[in-house]
């Protein structure tokens, strides 16, 4: 039995964090769906996502070392995924993970029947989540709400709205994952 991989990707400010938390509060428990932690280049300092944190020396060596199913780069750090998603893809789970939109390429290439859910928000709520994170100036933040790529995303991706209150999106996304794992358990 093969799982199914969900990338989350969207711009930062979306919410992609709020809603996998969202969904992980839910969902954990039923052991369907499991939750990927990322590597990041970057300490934990309680305002970020919840992550591993790796210096760019340890991470280099884990990465040379195949110990990342995924890793990129994006805003000057390093990102990972751990190899042992895949152990929970061969056990037929639904994997979520938050993906920089710029490795989707590399995503579908190594797991073509990976779904992407698209995270959007409302510029001006996306600049304001942004300015409230209090980790960049204003002309980063504006480079970050002008940057597009989604010209790099499946004709299949599936978006989701978190531009109001986290519960509306929180919802859409558990019933998209909870249907993600129905159709793993008929395959």
């Amino acid at each position: 039995m093969t799982g199914t991989f969900v990338a989350v990707v969207g711009p930062s400010g979306v919410g992609k964090d709020s809603l996998i938390g969202f969904a992980r509060e839910r969902l954990a428990a039923t052991g369907r769906v499991v939750f990927v932690r990322r590597v990041v280049t970057r300490q934990a300092d309680g305002g970020s996502e919840d992550h591993d944190s790796m210096d760019a020396e340890a991470f280099a060596l884990a990465e040379r070392d195949g110990a990342f199913a995924l890793s990129w780069d994006a805003h000057g750090l390093r990102y990972g995924l751990p190899i042992a998603l895949e152990r929970d893809l061969a056990a037929g789970k639904v994997v979520v993970a938050n993906l920089s939109r710029g490795v989707i390429p590399a995503l579908v290439a190594r797991y073509p029947e990976a779904l992407v859910v698209s995270v959007t928000a409302d510029r001006d709520v996306i600049a304001q989540r942004l300015a409230n994170r209090g980790r960049e100036t204003a002309e980063s933040i504006q480079r970050r709400l002008d940057r597009s790529v989604d010209s790099r995303l499946p004709a299949s991706t599936i978006r989701i709205d978190n531009s109001g209150e986290l519960e509306t999106a929180g919802d859409q996304f558990v019933r998209l994952l909870e249907d993600a794992a129905k159709l793993v358990e008929r395959a």
